[in-house]
């Protein structure tokens, strides 16, 4: 995943092929490699997002007197010795890292590089959102509360749901889908991750796609915390089969809503799923979603499945004729747009969830 405006990283080496190797790394996480051969200003030193570079060169840097700084990165081919350490210690690099091996780590200082200098140190939050039981609409909620949000991603978990892309009305926007990510885990740019998704009505999404596809716990985990490290509020539909993607969101969470239908069914299977998801995770909380056909009240609901009520919504008039004209929109004074704005206020700065 590449950037459309990458920030910059120097590559300091004399090592051609220690300099291909780390500017294949470095262009990997979404940034754009800078090769420098010439003595360093103190402009260029402390404008770019890192430094890479080898034991000369930060001994050289050590004797120009340039300041200490953040992102300064140490590359070896082989096991760092003394000496390594010894020059790493001098220039104020944070970090030491032997190359092909040590790639991945190499990855992650970058990524963390690129989001303290891009994005600040904001933390986002997570929402995993699933269905009492199938049919409940916890897509369609899940995709409410991204709409709602100021600043949001969206990433559909559900291997088996056609596309969550379709329930937005973004299926023609061009970006990445998980299909066509060949990601296992590690650390990610959240820069980088922006850029290469589709994002339609302010929301960044994730989308599975007409097909089934299997997505890797690593892959769900990283693309997670790259949006709460970039300061997001990220929004995961998960399915209700238990996939190993899922079971890690789910687990991570900061709050897990459960949607139900006012049924006596849909609220015989959220009961039953309750205890499996507070297992997982404290805070979980209820949607209950009506038209209520035997007059059963939301907190009896809540009651019957032993969870904390977050909102209640009225049904909504033609609300899936609209969504299948192009997707969901989130009016005003919807009882969908109402709920979603009620469990954003009461997502939890820490603690137990509460009612509402």
């Amino acid at each position: 995943m590449v950037s459309s405006s990458p920030g910059v990283v120097l590559v300091l080496t004399e090592d051609p092929e220690l300099s291909e190797q780390a500017e294949r790394v470095v262009a990997a996480v979404g940034l754009r490699p800078v090769a420098v051969s010439a003595q360093l200003t103190r402009k260029a030193w402390s404008a770019a997002v890192a430094i890479v570079l080898d034991e000369e060169a930060a001994r050289r840097c050590e004797r120009d007197g340039l300041p200490r700084r953040g992102g300064v990165i140490l590359i070896s081919p082989a096991e760092p010795q003394a000496p390594s350490w010894a020059a790493a210690m001098a220039v104020g690099a944070q970090q030491v890292c032997a190359l092909p091996a040590q790639d991945a780590e190499l990855i992650g200082y970058l990524s963390d590089a690129a989001e303290a200098v891009g994005e600040g140190s904001r933390t986002g939050r997570t929402i995993a959102v699933i269905g009492g039981r199938g049919g409940a609409g916890a897509s369609t909620f899940a995709t409410a509360l991204a709409l709602v949000a100021s600043a949001s991603l969206l990433v559909d978990l559900d291997p088996w749901g056609g596309g969550i892309d379709l329930l937005l009305g973004a299926e023609t926007v061009p970006g990445l889908r998980w299909p066509d990510l060949s990601l296992r885990g590690g650390r990610l740019a959240w820069s980088a991750v922006r850029d290469a998704l589709p994002s339609h009505h302010g929301v960044s999404v994730l989308s599975g796609a007409r097909h089934s596809h299997e997505i890797e716990p690593g892959a769900g985990e990283a693309v997670v915390d790259a949006g709460r490290r970039g300061g997001m509020l990220v929004i995961c539909d998960l399915p209700r089969r238990m996939t190993g993607a899922a079971a890690c969101t789910l687990e991570g969470a900061d709050l897990v809503v459960v949607i139900s239908p006012c049924d006596v069914r849909g609220v015989a299977a959220t009961a039953a799923l309750a205890p499996v998801l507070r297992g997982a995770n404290p805070n979980v909380g209820l949607v209950v979603r009506g038209p209520t056909p035997g007059g059963l009240r939301a907190a009896e609901a809540a009651e019957v499945a032993d969870l904390p009520l977050l909102a209640a919504m009225r049904p909504e008039p033609m609300l899936a004729e609209r969504v299948e004209r192009g997707g969901l929109r989130v009016r005003r004074r919807s009882p969908l747009g109402a709920a979603a704005r009620a469990v954003l206020e009461i997502l939890p700065a820490g603690g137990q969830v509460r009612a509402a």
